[in-house]
């Protein structure tokens, strides 16, 4: 212990020669098989279909609604700073190894420790400012993603369910209502985009038109997710939360809950089918016909079942 204190003070102490255990081959096989899986998976995710803009979300011909642009340059530009960060840490670590290792022939470890005010000042003040651009554009692209103050020209009532979806067109009194989807590793048919499936219920959307969704809960906490959109909003009992977006490309897209909420979580899928003003009255003029007329309000939600239940039971 007192060798080791006083080779932490500096003073030359003599002693038998520190050695490093040098690398097996094994370890140095596991490190390239570690190496190549790493290049394989990158080169696989490159290759991906939905990789429709490289390794950029979104399509060639046009942003999916009115926040893509805006989002994916968030994610450009904190992954750039990341980056950025990390090639400098990376950097300094690799060349502290170098500069700072125990030479063949040494007797003692390099100082150790070494304070040198100006530097420990940088640290202090570059950290500080990497955040404050980071929070500043954070939040100045979620206070746009999250506004709700435009007048919109539709707005859906949606309720999360387990493990599906209710669809309240509020403008034209309509509704539609769906169910879990049942073996969906096994489904084959599709509407041309990947996770879109023919018995999933569709939420239908006016292409170039803001729409306000009302996010509601029927029982435990779900979360109302369109990948495309590359945007997600939670859905928890008793609160009602409010989303505006404007899809600006026609398309069918899947949509699903992002939040575990038991058993057939796996199935509680959508579809969000993007279509001119003309397609969508028409789809709102057949749920009028079918009789989906009204809305599918709260009067379905857990607890008011059981209380209803348990009501009539009493009586």
């Amino acid at each position: 212990m007192a060798l080791e204190n006083e080779r932490c003070a500096g003073r030359e102490v003599k002693g038998p020669p520190l050695r490093s255990q040098k690398p097996t081959s094994r370890t140095r096989k596991n490190g390239l098989l570690l190496a190549a899986a790493s290049l394989i998976a990158l080169s696989v995710s490159g290759c991906s279909p939905a990789a429709k803009r490289g390794f950029l979300p979104g399509y060639e011909d046009g942003p999916v609604t009115n926040m893509t642009d805006r989002i994916t340059h968030l994610w450009q530009g904190s992954w750039i700073a990341a980056l950025i960060v990390g090639v400098l840490v990376w950097g300094l670590t690799i060349w502290c190894i170098v500069v700072y290792r125990k030479k063949k022939g040494d007797s003692q470890l390099p100082l150790q420790t070494r304070y040198h005010m100006p530097l420990e000042i940088l640290y202090t003040i570059v950290p500080i400012i990497m955040i404050g651009v980071l929070f500043f554009y954070s939040a100045r692209d979620m206070d746009a993603i999250t506004d709700t103050s435009a007048t919109p020209d539709v707005n859906i009532e949606v309720y999360g369910k387990q493990w599906s979806w209710d669809f309240n067109y509020l403008d034209d009194d309509v509704y539609d209502s769906g169910q879990h989807a049942v073996n969906v590793g096994e489904l084959k048919g599709s509407l041309g985009e990947r996770g879109t499936h023919e018995s999933f219920p569709t939420l239908y959307l006016p292409v170039n038109e803001t729409v306000e969704f009302t996010l509601v809960s029927r029982d435990v906490n779900h979360s109302f997710w369109i990948p495309a959109f590359l945007d997600k909003v939670d859905m928890i009992p008793g609160h009602t939360n409010k989303w505006q977006v404007k899809p600006l490309r026609e398309g069918v897209y899947a949509g699903k809950c992002a939040e575990l909420c038991g058993d057939y979580h796996s199935g509680m899928l959508f579809n969000v089918k993007v279509v001119s003003r003309e397609e969508y009255d028409a789809h709102m003029a057949e749920l009028a016909s079918e009789g989906q007329t009204g809305r599918l309000g709260e009067e379905l939600n857990r607890y008011h079942m059981y209380s209803s239940t348990a009501e009539g039971s009493e009586n």
